[in-house]
């Protein structure tokens, strides 16, 4: 769907925001005599209020080039920011995008506010298409066009540059986590990553035998028994000088069967989505190409299987990591954590980062622990954490602080190893992060979020997140890396 910012448009539907209180915007007041007052007809027979999240929508005469007049709640307009206009856009798309009609106009006088509503309108027009071969047109969006309405079309625009570029960046997280297994597997992931050379990114890709001269034990006993060969692709955003870059480390569990330790086989068909920590990273590199970031960025993505062959890990095997620790395997489906060992010493040995976020689909804990609303958010670092915290709001993708400590390490005591790979059913989630901390340098600044409750969300969502997966990442950690490491 095509964005842009005008300062006036013939678009076949118009849409004008409506105060809380019902006060008939300037920009409707031709239309309605036009109509014949339909306008200020439909705010009341609606018991419209202008409240954010209302519509009424006006089937305009044919004597009148507009064909459909949408006035969209507002609420006060002290209380708006930008997540009012950006749910503003978005609604306006998932009601308006099957309507038959190819061109939708929304009036924002403020330029920011303009780009808010346009991003939002981008998120909410994703759909995932690929593998349907029978739609008919009534299935198909008829929207072809977007226009924001708003005083200086020029500001706007230059407003929407960074917020195009994390809505790319989500795009592409959901593009990953749709695509189905037998398509993306980790060959084929570390290709898609690799093809991000083209909008600027430097990337390397580390096959099996490359990480087992490196000692990458922990990861490769997850992805051994699977046909497909594991994978680490290395990708570098260098736009910030001589400065330490800043690393992410993301979970590309591509399918995970839990294993030996296998899983029920009911919704099993959605850890495709495993590897959501992988898609939210490769994202956040192509946003930051995108907006041309003024840091030094190098995410790093560990790619594999986790299948029930004959070759596959067993609960009770050890694995040494590159780190050199051991780990005693107990539970085969506790293997994204195994992963990331390994990828966030890689980060720390190569990289001599400034600060480490590692995301990943971890545990079903952090669901119980905090649902779909926020993802959970464990750190070493006060300043790191609340960093991330700021850029949550600002972002709309929200983090929540979990406690850590020393005391829940005995969980992970292992009679035969350094350490065990699970903890036991308390606290999981901090039992998890603590076992990654163990993989974390003195001194080194690192923040794990578990993404299991937001990477994909079930119930009632915003009109942004139209998809099964949300996409989750790219937008907090643009956001992230712009407030902290960018001038």
């Amino acid at each position: 769907m095509k964005i842009s910012f005008e300062s006036s448009s013939d678009a076949q539907i118009q849409a004008m925001i409506v105060d809380d209180g019902v006060s008939l915007p300037e920009a409707a007041e031709v239309l309605d005599k036009a109509s014949g007052g339909l306008l200020t007809e439909a705010l009341c027979a609606e018991r419209f209020t202008g409240k954010v999240g209302q519509q009424a929508i006006v089937v305009m005469p044919s004597a009148v080039e507009t064909r459909r007049v949408v006035l969209v709640g507002g609420g006060k307009p002290a209380d708006r920011k930008a997540a009012t206009y950006e749910r503003i856009g978005a609604e306006l798309i998932k009601s308006q995008s099957m309507s038959g009609f190819k061109s939708l106009a929304l009036t924002v006088s403020e330029a920011e506010h303009a780009a808010s509503a346009a991003a939002g309108a981008k998120l909410a027009a994703y759909r995932f298409d690929t593998y349907f071969t029978k739609l008919k047109d009534e299935q198909k969006p008829s929207l072809t066009s977007f226009a924001v309405i708003t005083a200086d079309p020029g500001a706007a625009q230059e407003a929407f540059v960074p917020l195009d570029a994390e809505t790319a960046g989500t795009s592409l997280a959901r593009d990953l986590m749709n695509e189905p297994p037998n398509v993306l597997y980790p060959e084929n992931f570390a290709a898609r990553a690799k093809a991000l050379e083209v909008e600027g990114l430097e990337v390397e890709i580390l096959g099996e035998a490359q990480m087992e001269a490196l000692g990458m034990g922990s990861l490769l006993g997850v992805g051994q028994g699977s046909i497909r060969e594991s994978q680490m692709a290395i990708m570098k955003w260098s736009g910030g000088g001589r400065e330490d870059p800043v690393c992410l480390v993301g979970k590309g569990v591509c399918f995970d069967t839990g294993g030996i330790s296998l899983k029920p086989g009911a919704s099993m068909e959605d850890m495709k989505g495993d590897m959501g920590g992988a898609a939210a990273v490769t994202g956040t590199m192509l946003a930051l190409a995108k907006r041309k970031a003024k840091a030094n960025v190098i995410g790093l993505i560990g790619l594999v299987e986790n299948m029930p062959d004959g070759n596959a890990i067993r609960p009770g095997d050890i694995l040494t990591s590159a780190s050199g620790q051991t780990i005693e395997v107990q539970n085969t489906d506790a293997e994204g954590r195994l992963v990331l060992a390994d990828v966030l010493w890689y980060a720390q040995e190569h990289f001599k980062p400034r600060a480490i976020v590692d995301l990943a689909t971890l545990t079903g804990a952090i669901v119980i622990s905090l649902g779909h609303e926020h993802a959970g958010l464990f750190s070493n670092s006060d300043e790191l954490a609340g960093a991330l915290s700021a850029a949550s709001e600002t972002s709309g993708e929200k983090v929540w602080r979990l406690p850590m400590g020393e005391t829940y390490d005995g969980l992970l005591k292992s009679k035969f190893a350094d350490m065990r790979n699970i903890g036991g059913r308390a606290a999981g989630s901090i039992t998890a992060a603590q076992f990654l901390k163990r993989f974390v340098k003195d001194g080194q600044a690192w923040a794990h979020l578990d993404i299991a409750g937001v990477a994909w969300r079930e119930g009632s969502k915003p009109a942004s997140d139209p998809s099964w997966p949300s996409g989750f990442g790219p937008r907090l950690l643009s956001r992230w890396i712009a407030e902290n490491y960018e001038g």
